[in-house]
């Protein structure tokens, strides 16, 4: 059975069971700070099994795309280890329980209509006292005992060990079921969790029953189509043993799975596939959290290939065959396509320049560890090149062996320990599901109804408040101060940040308070008004007049369609492949990220400006509709990758260019934006740029700014008009140019002259002069003049220059070739004079330069440097 087959197949099943089915969530899920990547099927659904809000169905089933790197050294060694892999699950919020989760499983793995498996060759665990599990294996599905297994807590309970360990919260029991292959070890394939307790405290009786029992499963994609594909590994499904292939191509070897070079060709393939997906969601390589992880995956693949040999970029080739083995699953990574291939292969050349760059220093700790006699590289100095030179300390152990070397590994993860403690990184945090103040309001009340649409004030109830991380029944003025407080309410017209768009603010009052609105954001299905109680007392119950600044709201309506008109100006000029990354929509002023890979010019930025105010001038209208998620696809409508969507979606449409899925609020008309004017573009990342534009009054205020500053410079230069600026400022420059050349020539003569009084007046060491001195400020390439009539005014020198430019201190070394045979050196004579005045700097050893800042120190600084060419003379 081949890989999409079985996901077809296992989807198909459980909604045959009744389970609703789900699309995967995304790789980053940005309303979770527990987690940098999705580790599981069931992170999704974590307000459903707390029963957090109103439950839209009460079982499903999805095929969700996770990341993990906790075994990222095992990838490619061991038969099963990913980092990126699917999970097939089903899960229960109080519906069914372990006897129809057990029977399911079951009737999926052994019917003839499903996938067939003998059931001689499957045996299950369950945990030591969970006798229901086990009487529903032994006595409705007929495994004899030998078949059941009885395991601790830190193998059959869900989290690992919590009676005894904890933490406290939602738990339970688990039974994992395996299957055994002829000649083979047994394989996990199915982890079946049974959520029933709240764990409170220490053991014993900590175990409380939930009201409300929940089923999460779990079966993971790749080991199951290894088992019925009948293969010994999951790379040697029909999925990965193409992209294996593939990448053995693409570095120039042939993948075998038991050859030397099997091992690496896996590590390419899983992690070209993992970041294939990341990127495509918008998370590029960089230097912090998932960011930094993509970038350590694309770093370790490329490594793999740069020690069999390959030398050049070729990650970056391979996006195409993830696509075509993933594609069935996950068409829409064909539309980010070029955007992947281009940041990669950006990463790729970084990367080997840094190979590049370390080489040699990696070649001098070489030499100097062997010419002490040493057989093994410090864990210090692998880890100043992991640090200092981002040597990948896989690549270090790897050029080590070439030289009979090895590398102190235990002395490189102390070091790697005591920074990360240092530094305050560490592992980043997460947590089991535990209900605060925010799940707690969500229990209690549901939803809040947005009326913002149509609406910027409304009257509405007060449902929730939180003051001090507590939910509080009331509040006082006089009791709360200054302290942050968040406002709940049954309907309410504020916009909550989302989407790009900022949160609204303005006020909430009622009979008895005043609440001044400062920002509004949204979790889940709340919409929390954040503030300051500014008079009198509010409590829960209270009736409230909801009012949104409706200047504010204006400016943020006119430059989110605006935001849309500047994607579809990008896509006319740019292409399709300028997808979006990111957007801040504020009042008159937005900015937009989208994938590029090279600056935009100043004629496509001319371009896209002309696009955008073409469709504003049209005045075409502006229509929302919702649909289901599927008929918006199909209508065309443009989605942010990496973004959740519901079943049902808000569509925007302008006109006939422009149709996107969008929650926040816009015009009635494109010509409501007024007039747009881009301010700026630049990069933010690799391969990603960034426009930022302003609307509406804001633009109408930076074409007067702009116009009063042209005014300025035409009074400035004496220019009667505009048209005349470029060739009266062309003759300004040219007469700069004579007047230089004029002082350059005066100086030259005083130079000169005082050029041979400094060598007459030198102190002479044999054949050769010493020359310390100060100079007046002069720019650089006349300091290098002067140096150089020194050296041949002198023929035999060693020189130390200093001179003060905008209260900074500027020294400038030289030694002549025949002093450079005695050992002297410019480069340690301009260091021992930076020190003096509080800078650095060095050079070659015949020529030098180095800054300070302190100008008072300048005679001291010459002194010293004097004094070093006295000690070598």
């Amino acid at each position: 059975m081949k890989t999409d087959e079985l996901r077809e197949k296992y989807l198909e099943f459980f909604a045959s069971k009744g389970c609703v089915r789900r699309p995967s969530d995304v790789l980053v899920p940005k309303d979770d700070p527990t987690v940098l990547f999705t580790p599981a099927g069931m992170n999704q659904f974590k307000d459903e099994f707390l029963g957090v809000g109103d439950l839209e169905f009460t079982k499903a089933t999805t095929c969700q795309k996770c990341l993990r790197t906790g075994d990222i050294s095992n990838v490619g060694v061991t038969a099963y280890h990913h980092t990126f892999f699917e999970m097939l699950g089903n899960f229960s919020f109080g519906d069914y329980f372990k006897t129809e989760a057990i029977q399911w499983a079951w009737e999926f793995l052994t019917d003839k209509d499903w996938l067939g498996l003998d059931p001689d060759q499957l045996s299950v665990t369950v945990y030591k006292d969970d006798d229901e599990a086990y009487d529903i294996w032994h006595q409705e599905i007929g495994l004899p005992p030998e078949k059941i297994s009885r395991e601790e807590e830190d193998e059959n309970f869900w989290p690992a060990s919590a009676p005894s360990l904890g933490p406290d919260g939602v738990c339970g029991p688990c039974s994992e079921i395996y299957f055994h292959p002829e000649g083979s070890e047994k394989v996990e394939i199915w982890n079946l969790v049974f959520t029933q307790f709240n764990r409170v405290g220490d053991p014993p009786d900590n175990l409380k029953p939930l009201p409300k029992k929940n089923i999460d499963t779990g079966m993971g994609l790749e080991r199951t189509a290894s088992v019925l594909q009948g293969v010994k590994s999951n790379f040697e499904i029909d999925t990965l043993r193409q992209l294996c292939e593939a990448a053995g191509d693409a570095v120039g070897v042939q993948y075998a799975f038991d050859a030397p070079q099997g091992r690496p060709l896996r590590r390419i393939a899983d992690h070209i596939r993992a970041v294939t997906f990341c990127i495509h969601e918008g998370v590029e390589p960089g230097n912090e959290k998932e960011n930094y992880i993509v970038r350590q995956l694309l770093r370790r693949a490329m490594l793999e290939g740069y020690l069999l040999g390959r030398n050049e970029p070729f990650l970056h080739t391979l996006v195409d065959h993830v696509i075509a083995i993933m594609g069935k699953a996950y068409p829409e990574l064909k539309e980010t396509r070029k955007a992947v291939m281009d940041s990669i292969k950006e990463e790729e050349n970084q990367f080997l320049h840094i190979v590049e760059r370390g080489v040699s220093k990696f070649e001098k700790l070489v030499e100097t560890t062997k010419s002490s006699g040493e057989k093994q590289i410090s864990g210090e100095a692998a880890f100043d090149l992991h640090q200092t030179d981002g040597f990948l300390i896989e690549l270090t152990e790897a050029l080590a062996a070439r030289e009979g070397l090895e590398v102190d590994r235990a002395g490189f993860k102390q070091c790697v320990a005591q920074h990360k403690e240092s530094s305050g990184t560490g592992a980043f945090a997460s947590s089991v599901m535990a209900e605060g103040p925010l799940d707690a309001l969500k229990t209690k009340t549901g939803g809040v109804k947005f009326l913002g649409y149509d609406t910027v004030d409304a009257e509405s109830e007060i449902v929730g408040l939180i003051a001090n991380q507590k939910l509080q029944e009331s509040l006082d003025s006089a009791e709360t101060g200054d302290t942050p407080v968040v406002v709940v309410l049954k309907e309410t017209p504020f916009y909550g940040e989302a989407g790009g768009q900022v949160g609204d603010t303005g006020s909430i009052s009622g009979k008895h308070f005043e609440f001044q609105v400062a920002d509004t954001q949204k979790d889940g299905d709340l919409i929390l008004h954040l503030g300051k109680l500014v008079s009198g007392k509010i409590q829960v119950g209270d009736n409230a007049t909801a009012t949104v600044d409706a200047d504010r709201r204006a400016g943020i309506r006119r430059a989110h369609s605006a935001t849309h008109l500047l994607h579809h100006a990008l896509h006319v000029t740019l292409g399709k492949d300028a997808v979006q990354r990111g957007s801040k929509v504020e009042q008159d002023q937005l900015r937009f990220d989208f994938s590029h890979k090279s600056a935009v010019t100043p004629e496509e930025l001319v371009q896209i400006e002309d696009e955008i105010n073409r469709c504003v001038s049209l005045g075409e209208g502006v229509e929302t509709q919702m649909m289901d998620l599927d008929d918006a696809r199909n209508l065309g409508a443009m989605a942010l990758f990496g973004e959740k969507y519901p079943d049902r979606v808000r569509v925007v449409q302008m006109g006939d260019f422009s149709v996107e899925l969008c929650g926040g609020t816009h015009l009635g008309n494109t010509g409501q934006v007024g007039f747009c004017k881009i301010v700026s573009e630049e990069p933010v990342a690799k391969g990603v740029r960034r426009i930022s534009a302003v609307t509406g009054p804001k633009a109408v205020e930076l074409a007067r700014e702009q116009e009063a500053i042209l005014k300025n410079m035409l009074q400035l230069v004496k220019a009667n008009k505009a048209e005349d600026l470029p060739d009266r400022i062309n003759a300004l420059q040219e007469e700069v140019k004579t007047l230089r050349k004029e002082l350059t020539q005066v100086q030259s003569a005083s130079a000169s002259e005082e050029i041979d009084e400094i060598v007459a007046n030198a102190e002479t060491v044999g054949d050769a002069k010493i020359i310390a001195h100060q100079i007046p400020p002069m720019d650089k390439n006349a300091v290098r003049e002067f140096m150089d009539k020194l050296r041949g005014k002198a023929k035999s020198a060693a020189i130390l220059i200093a001179r003060e430019n905008d209260g900074k201190v500027a020294l400038n070394a030289a030694v002549t070739k025949d002093l450079l045979e005695k050992g002297l050196s410019a480069s340690d004579c301009v260091k021992a004079a930076a020190k003096i005045v509080g800078g650095g700097g060095g050079g070659r050893p015949d020529m030098a330069e180095a800054g300070g800042r302190f100008p008072d120190k300048i005679d001291e600084a010459l002194k010293a440097g004097k004094e070093y060419y006295q000690s070598k003379l």
